[in-house]
């Protein structure tokens, strides 16, 4: 009687064991299909709609995202040129290195991961092969420059909207936006006012031409592509 106990225990046992053997493995290969099925952040965002040359703007969540959005009243504080290559997208951006960040790794580096595409109106017309050509060699004058952190107008560091405006005012004569002074912009919040003291220090340069993302998302030249 006692040997018959034993044994059921044991039975008992490696049912139990091939039960939750089979559940774990049942578990693991949903996980995998759900995993399999939801795709990562904008990995395979459609991209059917993007062309080359097409401008990218974002919230990005730097230090100076915040000044920099109070002073241009603008969402929008970052921004770049979107480039393809082969079939894979690219953001050329002045950050710290300038350089070209894939599209999917730009766009997860934004506040809530938005952002907003922007497109000459005569895109079709303006950025022939050439000019796209051109546009990535007056790009490459830049890469691997420092990012301005003063905004500076010269071309020994180069900030955001710097990048794309002179990039498409030296390789396409279209000039995006109206670059504006230092002093046009409303350095009266003390967010903006503790900013500009950390860069300049007391004294503040007011005729410094500055051209921000707000300027060139704003320019009637061109159109909204995509937003989210």
């Amino acid at each position: 009687m006692k040997k018959a106990l034993i044994i059921s225990s044991l039975l008992l046992l490696l049912v139990s064991g091939a039960i939750l053997l089979n559940n774990r493995h049942f578990n693991h290969e949903q996980l995998k299909k759900q995993q399999q099925s939801t795709p990562n952040t904008y990995a395979n965002e459609n991209t059917e709609d993007i062309l080359n040359g097409d401008l990218i703007f974002q919230t990005s969540l730097s230090a100076q995202s915040q000044a920099i959005q109070l002073a241009t009243k603008s969402e929008y504080s970052h921004c770049g040129i979107i480039y393809k290559n082969g079939n894979a997208y690219y953001v050329f951006e002045a950050v710290q290195p300038v350089k070209l960040t894939p599209l999917s790794t730009w766009i997860d580096r934004g506040k809530d991961k938005k952002f907003v595409i922007k497109r000459l109106k005569n895109a079709d017309e303006v950025l022939t092969p050439a000019v796209l050509l051109k546009m990535k060699q007056v790009g490459d004058q830049f890469k691997g420059k420092n990012y301005d952190l003063t905004f500076e107008w010269s071309d020994d560091k180069i900030y955001c909207s710097e990048l794309i405006w002179k990039i498409y005012q030296r390789a396409a004569g279209i000039e995006l936006g109206t670059p504006e002074k230092l002093k046009d912009f409303d350095l009266s919040n003390e967010i903006v006012k503790k900013k500009m003291k950390e860069r300049y220090g007391e004294r503040l340069p007011m005729e410094e031409t500055v051209i921000s993302p707000a300027a060139i998302f704003n320019s009637d030249l061109l159109i909204t592509v995509k937003s989210i």
